[in-house]
């Protein structure tokens, strides 16, 4: 196992509502050195939901994406509250986005987005036994939600306002989950 690089300094460079970036000094195991940036992490990560509304149906939501200034096609996702497991997290944020609520929720992977850039981890969450319940959401306009085979991952993956890649990863990962049960 290689040590990890000894942290010289680290400052804050830049900084917005969302996001900070820090410069940071690092010394590595050989000697040598390197400066990096990165965006700091605030907050303790994100949950994205699977929500299975039948053993071969996932619940997908059309929201508004600032980012790629689109409407977009993904699965329910937010961040954790301070006081939150990862799996109470998950089912709130179902009920926010979905207007429903589960029974069994399983953990399946942590993924990380740019693991150069971005500390944020994203913890993909199973979400099956669903029960209907609705939570205030906290997104400009209601969200719609699209339910879709997983038999037919190959369809979905061909639209274009299909392209968030941890949505892309999940449904894989699921997929391949419920058809080794």
């Amino acid at each position: 196992m290689r040590k990890r690089p000894e942290l010289k300094a680290c400052k804050v460079i830049a900084e917005s509502n969302l996001f900070a970036i820090e410069q940071i000094d690092l010394r590595f195991s050989n000697g040598e050195e390197r400066q990096y940036e990165r965006l700091a992490g605030r907050g303790r990560g994100a949950v994205m939901v699977i929500p299975m509304l039948t053993d071969d149906t996932v619940l997908l939501i059309r929201e508004y994406a600032a980012g790629t200034d689109a409407y977009e096609l993904l699965l329910p996702k937010g961040r954790l509250e301070n006081d939150e497991s990862v799996l109470e997290a998950a089912n709130r944020e179902i009920k926010e986005e979905v207007g429903y609520g589960a029974r069994n929720l399983q953990q399946i992977k942590t993924l990380t987005l740019a693991p150069g850039y971005f500390p944020m981890k994203t913890h993909i969450v199973l979400a099956q036994d669903l029960y209907e319940e609705k939570l205030p959401y906290d997104e400009p306009e209601e969200i719609e939600v699209i339910p879709w085979r997983i038999d037919e991952l190959d369809e979905l993956f061909k639209l274009d306002e299909f392209t968030e890649a941890r949505s892309m990863a999940a449904l894989y990962m699921v997929r391949d989950h419920l058809s080794n049960k």
